[in-house]
């Protein structure tokens, strides 16, 4: 690709899709758009536009999928999807008890507010996966791929993405934060979601302290538990306030992937990778799943 075609892009993905992520949030509230559809197809919009990007302005071309690669990812995806849904149950109960009918702040200081407690209870979850042996075993599978792109964001094992998303969303409408703030931070969190996982050279400099960025989340996917660290993956600020924050301009991962790989089944073995999760463990040796530790 022409050299400067390629500079424009690393320049300007991140903030188009900030400015789509706005665009789509007022149309729907605007038009009273059916907000689940919304959210499907928004969904399915960022991950193509971002593969599109894994091949325009590649990080690592290593890292693109093979087909096979794909095919075991789209196993995933559908199961993730599945365990946002199942997540979504309990918390469509709870807001038939406890939201409210006005919510005490206007929608546009709501947004911020949610933001900030959903990306807290995201850090938290997220941490404990990394810290308690048995959480670990359903998280890891998350990192078992020897490379970060946007395909294996959606590897993960059903049930952690049943508690994880299940405890943010939870704690969001025990709040009783209304649909319309919830609906855009969902949006605001599929893009970050995906976009730290691309394989796409770009950078966001010094925002990187206040958003997470592919530079941090590599980093978070290192095999050196010292570099590691970068629990959020939409805000970087509770990073900074618990002490996990270990990116600065330059710094990459040594390797990603599992530190003792023999812990867990390969990807594509997707039957095995949800069933290692209950086997088990008598003895603490090598032999034994290892939680990744804090920073």
């Amino acid at each position: 690709m022409h050299g400067q075609l390629r500079t424009a892009l690393r320049h300007v993905a991140y903030p188009v899709m900030l400015f789509t992520l706005a665009s789509v949030s007022v149309a729907a509230l605007h038009l009273r758009w059916d907000l689940g559809m919304v959210s499907v197809f928004f969904l399915l919009g960022v991950v193509g536009g971002l593969s599109l990007l894994e091949r325009l302005i590649p990080y690592e071309p290593e890292w693109s999928p093979s087909a096979s690669e794909w095919g075991a990812y789209s196993v995933y995806f559908v199961l993730t999807m599945f365990g946002g849904a199942v997540a979504q149950l309990p918390v469509a109960t709870v807001v038939g008890w406890v939201a409210p009918v006005h919510p005490a702040l206007p929608l546009w200081a709501e947004i911020p507010a949610a933001l900030l407690l959903g990306s807290l209870a995201n850090y938290l979850i997220h941490r404990w996966c990394h810290t308690n042996r048995r959480l670990w075993r359903l998280h890891g599978v998350h990192h078992v791929p020897a490379k970060v792109n946007v395909g294996n964001n959606a590897v993960n094992h059903v049930v952690d993405v049943i508690l994880t998303q299940g405890v943010v969303q939870l704690t969001l409408a025990l709040t009783g934060f209304s649909a319309q703030a919830v609906f855009v931070v969902g949006l605001f969190v599929i893009v970050q979601g995906y976009f730290v996982h691309a394989n796409i050279d770009v950078r966001i400099g010094v925002l990187n302290h206040v958003f997470a960025g592919p530079e941090l989340h590599r980093l978070h996917h290192s095999i050196d538990l010292t570099e590691a660290g970068h629990y959020g993956s939409d805000l970087s600020l509770w990073d900074h306030v618990f002490g996990s924050f270990t990116w600065r301009p330059g710094r990459k991962p040594v390797a990603v992937g599992l530190q003792y790989p023999a812990d867990f089944p390969r990807t594509g073995a997707v039957v095995a990778s949800h069933l290692q999760a209950w086997r088990r463990t008598e003895r603490v040796d090598s032999a034994q799943p290892r939680p990744r530790q804090p920073v």
